[in-house]
């Protein structure tokens, strides 16, 4: 391979950041392969109602059978704190860091996009449509839209320089990184230079779809394999060396590496 091909080929440091912010998503992974109990193989008694869990299969990827599976795991968070039926912001995060809550940005993120109506709980079926972006099968323009709105903190419909600041400044602090000021700054602004083409100073949603479309490793960790599969996997409790070593890769205790 020349040297022009293997440069193209290895993604820059803005990139690596924003790899490095979307790992994020691993917060999914973990609460779906962690939460959920071994179950027998003889059929499962319906815990919600079949017309239900029959919308919820009709509006997103999973089948009825997957519903149900995923319907189990919320119960088990959402029990975990506050046992009303709802996922409250503690229980996501005794969930993925295993400790009381406290300030994390990267996992507020996740919260408020998990929070649909904005009512500062998770219901089930914001749940599912939040996993839903991850399936295999969703679309690839969905999952771009999700990961513009992971990035828009302020929700302005933009992607700002103050955005971006915060975030490559989180990952650093949870990946006990340390870069000079400068280096810091060079990062941002080779972002902007890549991705803001009408330069006035933030990234919109089109220009993000460009961006991505010329990076698609950006969004490798915008889908989850194995939720294709849960109804297979987890009634059998077969959660195999390729899924927990799948898991470790993706997620250490408190870091998004």
């Amino acid at each position: 391979m020349n040297a022009d091909a293997q440069e193209s080929s290895c993604p820059t440091l803005p990139e690596r950041i924003c790899l490095n912010f979307l790992r994020l998503v691993a917060v999914i992974e973990f609460l779906t392969v962690t939460f959920i109990d071994c179950f027998e193989l003889r059929p499962r008694p319906r815990s919600r109602g079949s017309r239900e869990l029959s919308y919820l299969a009709r509006e997103t990827s999973f089948t009825v059978d997957d519903v149900e599976v995923l319907y189990e795991l919320f119960k088990k968070v959402s029990s975990s704190v506050i046992d009303d039926g709802l996922i409250h912001k503690e229980e996501l995060q005794l969930a993925v860091l295993q400790a009381p809550a406290e300030e994390n940005l990267l996992l507020d993120r996740v919260f408020d996009l998990f929070d649909e109506n904005n009512d500062g709980v998770i219901e089930f079926e914001e749940f599912i449509h939040t996993l839903n972006v991850f399936h295999p099968y969703t679309p690839i323009e969905k999952k771009i839209d999700f990961a513009f709105r992971l990035y828009d903190l302020e929700q302005t419909g933009y992607i700002e320089r103050d955005d971006v600041e915060r975030l490559v400044i989180t990952i650093l602090m949870e990946s006990e990184m340390k870069l000079p000021d400068e280096l810091l700054e060079a990062i941002i602004n080779k972002t902007f230079d890549d991705a803001d083409l009408d330069r006035d100073g933030r990234i919109s949603k089109q220009e993000w779809k460009a961006f991505v479309a010329k990076r698609p490793s950006l969004l490798r960790n915008m889908t989850l394999p194995f939720l294709r599969d849960l109804a297979t996997l987890f009634p059998r409790c077969v959660l195999d060396a390729e899924v927990n070593g799948h898991l470790g890769n993706a997620v250490t205790s408190r870091s998004w590496r």
